[in-house]
């Protein structure tokens, strides 16, 4: 489980073959040539054993050895060639260098378990026979040993255990530690990624959630302000038309003009200072732009002290008769209070609903209903055709009051339906839900 070495391209160390560093070409070119040498010195003695001449057991031990440089791609055949050539007393280093890179590759358990045993009977074989070659050699030895006895098994087995059971061992542990090292390498970069990713779509929620109290603050606003200086408009271009002939009417027109005007200048510095307080904090801070929004939201619904309810719905028709605008107010069912929420979506739909017909159809009749059912409560506002005597005032018209009046309704689980009459007026209706 180790690095290929393409990332240390970067770095001026490339692949060599299988090799991912330098260092480990180096580590096992140098440990080829130990155990080459190591298997040229036990060829000699081979080739004498095995009648031979002693070039070709040099030769042997040369080519035994040098097997080792391959230890890393192919532990498996290393460790055949170290067991082939146990009976020949050579290549004890390379056994144990290719039990450990046997035991720490991916070569799978079962498989080293095999192999690690048949090197083990293999050595512990050569072992009992050469001990047991050397003991019966010598001719003044203790009594008490018998070399067909306990003696000979027990330490040939000892020293079989001390040459591949700590490089077995070693292996295995190496090979754990390394993919422990892998794994924990992938779920860092796994980590990573998840980081970036949710970072993207944290700044995403971000931008959405701005572009949200963006559009709300520009709801707002306009819900406060429209209202009153369509109203003002109005007045004004019903005493330019009445100043001459009925001075009175002309006088109690300025008179709610100036009203009018004061209190939407109200409405917008209370909007405008919440907005200012929360955009210029006392210490160096980012605000949120949802945090001003709310606030701004709060401040542009605080007209009263507890904001629009539908207890105003009677003085808004009232603002607009005094306009000169015929509104009839009808009241279907018990009035009770329902939440804050709902009270002042409804009053907006209601007051957003008398704007357009003061913008769209002057000197029209207009009907609004107020339904008090069970679980909802429905508001419609519905206007007959315009007067055609009746002059244009030239109100301005952005097209977002019925985008607005939609996205409050629906967005208190409400239905929001709007469109032309057949009479050629134009109606407006919501139905709110009251169980928030």
């Amino acid at each position: 489980m180790t690095t290929t070495g393409a990332d240390r391209d970067a770095d001026g160390v490339g692949t060599w073959w299988w090799w991912g560093r330098r260092r480990s070409a180096v580590l096992d070119v140098g440990l080829a040539l130990v155990s080459a040498l190591e298997c040229a010195v036990e060829g000699v003695g081979f080739a004498e054993k095995a009648s031979l001449p002693v070039p070709v057991g040099v030769l042997f031990g040369l080519a035994v050895g040098s097997t080792l440089v391959v230890r890393r791609r192919w532990p498996i055949a290393v460790v055949l060639v170290s067991i082939a050539v146990a009976p020949a007393e050579m290549g004890f280093l390379m056994g144990i260098v290719g039990l450990y890179s046997l035991a720490a590759s991916d070569v799978p358990r079962r498989t080293t378990a095999i192999l690690a045993g048949m090197s083990t009977l293999a050595v512990f074989v050569v072992t009992f026979v050469r001990m047991r070659q050397d003991v019966a050699q010598v001719d003044s030895g203790p009594p008490d040993i018998d070399p067909s006895g306990w003696y000979v098994p027990s330490v040939a087995l000892f020293m079989t255990l001390g040459l591949n059971a700590p490089p077995v061992l070693f292996g295995l542990y190496i090979g754990a530690r390394r993919r422990l090292m892998e794994s924990l390498r992938e779920r860092a970069d796994s980590l990573e990624q998840e980081l970036s990713l949710l970072a993207d779509r944290a700044e995403q929620r971000a931008q959405w959630a701005r572009q949200e109290e963006r559009t709300r603050i520009a709801r707002e606003m306009h819900d406060v302000v429209a209202h009153r200086v369509s109203l003002m408009v109005v007045h004004a271009a019903a005493l330019q038309a009445v100043a001459l002939k009925d001075p009175q009417k002309a006088v109690r027109n300025a008179a709610l003009v100036g009203d009018m005007g004061r209190q939407a200048l109200t409405e917008l510095r209370e909007m405008l200072g919440v907005l200012r307080e929360e955009a210029v904090p006392a210490a160096p801070a980012v605000v949120p732009l949802a945090a001003v929004g709310r606030a701004a939201a709060a401040a542009a619904e605080a007209a009263a002290d507890d904001g629009p309810c539908l207890d105003a719905v009677e003085a808004l028709c009232e603002q607009s008769r005094m306009a000169g605008t015929v509104v009839e107010l009808v009241v279907i069912g018990e009035a009770r209070p329902y939440a804050p929420e709902v009270e002042r979506t409804a009053f907006r739909v209601v007051q957003e609903a008398l704007t357009n017909v003061h913008k769209h159809a002057g000197g029209a009749k207009v009907v609004v209903r107020l339904a008090h059912r069970g679980a909802e409560v429905a508001m419609q506002v519905e206007n007959g055709p315009s007067d055609v005597a009746v002059a244009d005032v030239g109100l301005p018209s952005g097209g977002n009051g019925l985008v607005g009046m939609r996205e409050r309704v629906l967005r208190l689980g409400g239905v929001f339906v709007s469109g032309p009459t057949d009479a050629g007026g134009f109606k407006v209706s919501a139905v709110l839900p009251t169980g928030l």
